[in-house]
């Protein structure tokens, strides 16, 4: 029987041999090693047979055989005595029926039918290896073995979580010894599953559906959730690493819009969104599509239904367009230089698997709406029923079949060196020899020589495939953008839309079609970026420095998890396509932003962004929508800071575009302030009241000071904050578990506040909290009981402290608290002072100011003389004097502008008001924009190209020069201001 089996695996061509004496020997060591206690293996080592020789070889050359046979010899000594297709039928047989219960009759625990598939898949793997490298079997039987092994283990997960669900009562199966029938689970193998061309290390595509008709579902309201955890226990039980390795490698991400979907959707749902917004790439990727496991009835149906999306009967202008985008992607790589071996892409590189494949679906994307022959799944077929309908010759034909498999018959041995999912060829000689041999050549040149031969003649074929269309350009020219080397035309394109160094852009953007990020790594990602390009590139180079904007939106795109959707909305909708080019021209710092959080990018999906006003009411119940769902504190925090910060983003995008003004983008930033902060005091004092309990009559008040006091934060500001505090007399201590005397639990909660909204985390901080102006500053503790405030803001406090109470304003806590707190800011500042020496005090601060912290540049707003400094201090010191001179003192927390307007309509001459006014307006929207746009400060040389503009435009200024003109003008008539009213 031996012999008989030994002659089945007869070598006819020339047989493969170690690549170094060293693995032939590590293998022969092997070998005898599974010899022990195997009487067919001990045999075959005895013999001098070619047998034994391919065996070695084999071993030599893969360190993924040698291993399985190292700790499986079992499987060796079965194949010495089995009839190789008996024993991979066995195989595939065993996997289907993994899923079947023992003898109790209950559904098997996943970690059974994971064993069970991992040992039939690694016992498969390594016959259809062996099978394969002896040349007993062609590339054909290979792939279809591996498929049909797929589908087995498939079709036996879904039987085995069908049953479970049953068993949970989640679902009620017809036929619990069938739970796949009739259950209207759809589940559909695509790409080379769906075709039975499985490589040897390959993942699955799959995407599946359910029909909530079908009578399983016991309640509906759960079928989306139902079906989405048994799917995830789906792509553990086939994908996860176990000691006994894995079973498939397994993606879902081909199922309709993967980045907003559940993993499964219902029947109808999938065929509204293929009729309504279904694209060509998924057309492409149905021409496989079958139905491998679940309710193969159903599947069948539901394919059938969707051959009028997948094969049109006229070929549309939308498909064209595809058509041309992928088409670029080969063009520029024509005639350019030669083919290199060592590092190739076996699939996706030129003249590889690929653009065979995409040399059939392309044409049958044309055609096979008009012709039914023309929708088969499988490559090799197709090429041949292409010949028969008369759209390629047989020579063509002839050439491809023998290109793929060949190319088919590397790719495998690329695989079975490690078990790895990979199809590049080794960069190194040692290496590729190793390739070489397992191919049967006699050396890397001989190999080389033939591989070359034929990605030349598949590159040859691809490119003739559209010979008799127009050459690939756009209206501007060239855009192409594939190979190692840049298109000179193309080059030529990228200088007339504005590109000052187009081979880097040439290169950024080849970078994205060679899947390299994350956003790009599918192939439906790249082409609708693909298509994008052409207009992606003429908008980014009518912006100034256009090479830069481009770059930093190669720095988003690299950070984002995903593309195809957002490639898909930047292509049909031109306004979402400038506004991007606008932040990237303009923006480094929100460009930054989006690059290292793009979830923020996400709000600016909503049409109606640009419409509604970031107010208050508009704020706070999507913060708290948001943060609704959190359980624990930490999730409650980080909630937070998701939302803030895209929150704070799509504020900056509408003063960014001129939708709301610098003075409406202040209010809004402190308004989304104040709602973040209250919403982390209530989270502070849940979680401090879990450790230490309450405080007997304990409450707080939160006191927003400086820009937050008066409603005017930009993108970039910190929060002065001061909390005050009371509780009962008679109390001396919290009761929780752990309780605390009043002052350390009222310093915990300020303590753990103050690491809520600023300890750096992975979603970032919520705002840098500065504490300096509660009494006694940095020398002070952190929080502050209400009578002391009282008492210290009564009798020690200094000038500027009250100076600073201008702009006090309680932001949340307890109310009765806050109404105390904002009767002594009314006290205090109703006050009758010596206006004299409030004058003193006021001139002393402000020119201490210009000594210690002197303005950089005429574009340093706050601090140069006549700046933002001296009209808060204008503002401020009216305020703090208006009762002494018979004005109503100003309510705290007024903001900058309207309190001037109050009391310089009383104190201050009409003509200075006004200058005041002007002045406060024009640095305001300047602040606000460069706040917004960069870190540090405004230098004109190196803002960027549209940033000037922005600036330009907050002012209403033609230029720049006309807007310095204009700063130097009203920065030194508001000093002249500040001199005459701030006078002693």
């Amino acid at each position: 029987m031996q012999e008989q089996v030994q002659q089945c695996w007869a070598i006819e061509t020339t047989p493969i041999r170690p690549a170094t004496q060293a693995d032939a020997k590590t293998a022969l060591s092997v070998l005898k090693d599974m010899a022990k206690g195997h009487e067919k293996v001990a045999s075959l080592l005895a013999s001098e047979t070619q047998f034994k020789t391919f065996i070695v070889s084999a071993f030599a050359l893969s360190p993924f055989l040698r291993d399985t046979g190292d700790s499986r010899p079992a499987i060796l000594e079965e194949l010495l005595s089995t009839d190789l297709t008996a024993f991979l039928s066995e195989r595939v047989r065993g996997a289907r029926d993994a899923w079947k219960p023992n003898e109790g009759g209950a559904a098997l625990p996943d970690t059974e039918i994971m064993a069970r598939l991992r040992r039939a898949k690694r016992e498969l793997a390594f016959a259809v290896a062996l099978a394969d490298l002896s040349r007993h079997f062609d590339g054909r039987e290979t792939t279809r073995w591996l498929s049909e092994f797929a589908g087995a283990a498939v079709s036996a997960t879904i039987d085995h979580l069908l049953l479970s669900a049953h068993e949970s009562g989640k679902l009620k199966v017809k036929d619990a010894a069938n739970p796949s029938v009739g259950s209207g689970v759809v589940v559909l193998g695509m790409g080379k599953l769906g075709a039975f061309e499985l490589n040897y290390s390959s993942d699955i595509d799959l995407v599946v559906f359910y029909d909530p008709q079908s009578g399983i579902i016991v309640d509906r309201d759960d079928a989306s959730e139902t079906f989405g955890r048994l799917l995830r226990r789906l792509i553990r039980i086939l994908q996860e690493r176990s000691g006994d390795g894995y079973v498939f490698r397994t993606d879902l991400r081909l199922r309709p819009d993967p980045g907003s979907t559940p993993l499964a959707i219902p029947v109808e749902a999938a065929m509204l969104y293929y009729e309504g917004r279904g694209q060509n790439w998924e057309r492409a990727a149905f021409i496989k599509a079958r139905p491998v496991a679940g309710d193969i009835e159903a599947g069948e149906h539901f394919l059938k239904d969707l051959v009028p999306f997948v094969f049109r009967k006229y070929l549309d202008y939308a498909a064209i367009a595809d058509i041309h985008s992928i088409k670029r992607q080969i063009h520029a790589h024509k005639g350019h230089g030669e083919i290199a071996v060592k590092g190739h892409n076996i699939k996706l590189g030129r003249g590889g698997i690929r653009e065979i494949e995409f040399f059939v679906q392309t044409q049958q994307l044309i055609a096979g709406g008009r012709m039914p022959d023309l929708r088969q799944r499988a490559t090799e077929p197709m090429l041949r029923a292409l010949v028969k309908a008369g759209w390629i010759d047989e020579e063509t034909a002839d050439e491809l079949v023998e290109a793929y498999w060949f190319l088919r018959d590397v790719e495998h041995r690329i695989q079975m060196v490690r078990d790895e999912q990979t199809h590049v060829l080794p960069e190194t000689e040692a290496e590729l020899k190793r390739i070489a041999y397992m191919l049967g050549f006699e050396d890397t040149a001989a190999f080389s020589k033939a591989l070359s031969r034929v990605l030349k003649t598949v590159e040859r074929r691809y490119a003739q495939l559209f010979e008799q269309e127009a050459k690939l350009s756009t209206e501007t020219g060239n855009l192409v953008f594939t190979g190692q080397r840049d298109d000179p035309d193309t080059l030529e394109t990228l200088k007339k839309l504005g590109f000052q160094r187009p081979s880097d852009i040439s290169h950024t953007i080849r970078t994205w079609h060679y899947g390299r990020y994350r956003a790009t790594q599918s192939v439906e990602a790249r082409e609708r970026l693909t298509e994008l390009t052409p207009e992606l590139l003429r908008v980014f180079g009518e912006s100034r420095r256009a090479d830069e904007a481009l770059l930093r939106f190669d720095n988003f795109i690299s950070g984002l998890p995903a593309g195809i959707q957002l490639f898909s909305l930047l292509g049909n909708n031109p306004g979402l396509l400038s506004l991007i080019v606008n932040v990237m021209s303009s923006a480094p710092r929100l460009a930054e932003i989006i690059a290292a959080r793009p979830h923020v990018f996400d709000g600016m999906l909503d049409p109606g962004l640009l419409a509604e006003l970031p107010t208050r009411e508009y704020l706070a119940p999507r913060i708290a929508n948001f943060v609704g769902g959190a359980r624990h504190y930490e999730e409650v925090l980080d909630r937070l800071r998701i939302i803030a910060a895209e929150q704070r983003f799509l504020i900056g995008i509408r003063l960014l575009t001129g939708a709301i003004s610098g003075a409406q983008a202040g209010r809004a930033f402190t308004d989304l302030a104040d709602l973040i902060i209250a919403a982390a005091v209530k989270a502070v004092e849940d979680e401090v009241r879990s450790v230490h309990g309450d405080f007997p009559g304990g409450r707080i008040a939160v006191v927003g000071m400086g820009k937050l006091g008066s409603h005017e934060l930009t993108a970039g500001s910190d929060v002065d904050l001061i909390l005050l505090y009371d509780y009962d007399e008679t109390a001396t201590e919290s009761d929780g578990a752990k309780p605390l005397d009043p002052t350390r639990y009222f310093t915990r909660v300020t303590q753990r506040l103050i690491a809520a909204l600023s300890a750096p985390t992975a979603e970032g901080i919520l705002y840098e909290v500065d504490m300096r102006l509660r009494p006694s500053g940095n020398k002070g503790p952190v929080a502050t009981r209400i009578n002391a405030f009282a008492k210290y803001q009564r009798e020690e406090a200094w000038t500027w402290e009250h100076l600073a109470l201008t702009r006090a304003r309680c932001i949340c806590g307890d109310d009765r608290l806050m109404a105390e707190a904002n009767g002594i800011f009314a006290e205090i500042l109703e006050r009758k002072r010596d206006v004299s020496k409030v004058s003193a005090d006021v001139i002393s601060m402000r020119e201490m100011i210009d000594s210690e912290k002197p303005p950089s540049d005429i574009w340093d707003f706050k601090l140069i003389p006549g700046g933002l400094v001296d009209i808060e201090f204008i503002t401020q010191y009216l305020a703090l004097v208006a009762p002494a001179k018979g004005v109503q003192p100003l309510t705290s927390g007024t903001n900058t502008a309207d309190a001037l307007k109050l009391l310089g309509d009383a104190l201050m001459n009409p003509n200075d008001l006004d200058v005041a006014l002007e002045a406060l307006h024009l640095f305001t929207e300047l602040s606000q924009i460069v706040r917004l746009c960069i870190e540090g400060e405004f230098e004109p040389k190196e803002a960027p190209a549209g940033l000037i503009d922005l600036v330009c435009r907050a002012g209403d200024y033609p230029d720049l020069k006309t807007l310095e003109g204009d700063v130097r003008r009203l920065s030194k008539a508001v000093r002249r201001v500040f001199q005459s009213v701030v006078s002693v």
